[in-house]
């Protein structure tokens, strides 16, 4: 397909870059040489576009046109660094991309990355402690607002590090409940006997040690919100008394004879489908349903790549206020590495890979030697992700799947791989013994 201002008969260039090694290193990317013509455009890039883009191209009509205002095209011809969100060019609807120009070197040309962002407005936004700009988790931030008033349970469903936590919390924040307390507990972190405690609370006399009667969770958030993660991993036998909480609106204490009245709003999470747990027997359908009346998806974050950058601007922004070393800026290539890895362990991996970061290197720059090899590497990131996924079951559980691939990008180092997924040991094996995989 041509296109206005394009030149389909310029030959092959004979020192234009093997657009595969860009592609490898850069992503979706633009190399222009010293005119600000086209030399290599990856095929991620003509992804982006939605079109073929013939060598010799004037970059600055591409990515401008004939707008009167063209200040990327001005900061290309001033040979200064750029960045800007632009229609996407010869595109009938209101999708956009994004765009950052990068100096090669002194007379050598440039890299121009392009980024696809959709369609409607793009403008970051802050909810409740949670960064974005993509269109679906600003969806999702208009239902936890209108849910956050009614007073049904809402089962939030994500994955390990997307933050349920703080959805919950928002939900908390924004309901008339506000004034009262919130509790969180962890499903997934204690054995059945303490957690049964914990949730519940015990009589004195219940067991060795109880010298008086301590309120669990359920009780402590009267008046306010309980949040209960990775409600899944729930034993059985907890799951009819949670239950039981939820159709009396009263708890029964271990060891205690009297039930307790309560006035507690549960909010719920998991990595699961509850759904197949049911089918698995391991979850009770009965109290699935009285979990989600409202179900709310959160979106992991490799299907919001736009959102990689802004969460890390904003995370380096907080441990440039706390930290030794103060970053000013993000050299391209790291950039490029961190949008091109899928972040099984989503934002707290992301987090913590910035810790790392910041702890390893030097200086103002983020360089991508900064980062740990899954990131940094190409091979590590995209393409051997995409190799091994290729070759599991199309029908394998995502979660299986991902935890594989940790394990394989870390050479079976467990630890290094519940790191990567942002998660403890202790869960990394629970949940690989439940996945039937080698313990």
């Amino acid at each position: 397909m041509k296109h206005a201002g394009y030149n389909a008969d310029v030959t092959k260039h004979a020192d234009a870059p093997d657009e595969q090694v860009i592609e490898h290193l850069a992503g979706a990317a633009l190399v222009l040489d010293e005119q600000l013509r086209i030399l290599t455009a990856t095929p991620s890039a003509r992804s982006v576009l939605g079109f073929d883009i013939p060598q010799g191209t004037s970059a600055a009509m591409l990515l401008c046109g004939d707008r009167p205002k063209r200040p990327f095209a001005e900061a290309l011809v001033r040979g200064e660094a750029f960045r800007a969100v632009i229609p996407r060019p010869h595109s009938t609807t209101r999708d956009q991309i994004r765009v950052r120009a990068v100096p090669i070197g002194e007379g050598a040309g440039w890299i121009v990355y392009l980024f696809a962002l959709g369609d409607g407005d793009h403008e970051p936004v802050l909810f409740h402690g949670m960064w974005t700009q993509d269109p679906r988790m600003k969806e999702t931030f208009r239902i936890i607002g209108k849910v956050a008033a009614e007073e049904v349970t809402v089962l939030v469903r994500g994955e390990t590090g997307s933050g349920k936590e703080l959805v919950a919390h928002a939900l908390h924040a924004l309901s008339p409940r506000n004034a009262g307390p919130f509790r969180a507990l962890n499903c997934a972190a204690l054995p059945a006997n303490l957690l049964e405690s914990e949730l519940f609370g015990h009589a004195r006399g219940a067991f060795t040690g109880a010298v008086k009667d301590t309120p669990g969770h359920v009780q402590a958030a009267e008046g306010g919100t309980l949040f209960l993660d990775e409600v899944a991993e729930l034993p059985l036998e907890l799951q009819a008394k949670l239950l039981r909480v939820l159709e009396t609106r009263t708890v029964l204490p271990v060891g205690a004879r009297e039930p307790i009245p309560v006035d507690v709003r549960v909010i719920s999470a998991t990595h699961r489908a509850l759904r197949q747990e049911v089918e698995a027997g391991r979850f009770r359908a009965d109290l699935m349903y009285r979990l989600r009346v409202i179900p709310i998806r959160l979106p992991p974050l490799r299907e919001r790549p736009s959102d990689v950058l802004l969460l890390t601007e904003k995370v380096i922004e907080e441990f440039n206020a706390r930290g030794r070393r103060r970053i000013e800026s993000i050299a391209a290539p790291a950039e490029a590495a961190l949008e091109r890895y899928e972040w099984p362990g989503n934002v707290r991996e992301l987090r913590n890979v910035l810790a790392y970061a910041f702890a390893i290197g030097e200086g103002p720059v983020l360089q991508v030697a900064d980062l740990p090899a899954e990131i940094s590497s190409p091979l590590a990131s995209g393409v051997e992700t995409y190799v091994h996924t290729t070759e599991a079951p199309s029908d394998e559980d995502p979660e299986l799947r991902r935890i594989r691939d940790a394990l394989t990008r870390t050479s079976g180092n467990r630890d290094r791989a519940a790191r990567l997924l942002g998660m403890s040991r202790v869960t990394l094996w629970r949940r690989m013994r439940d996945l039937g995989l080698d313990v």
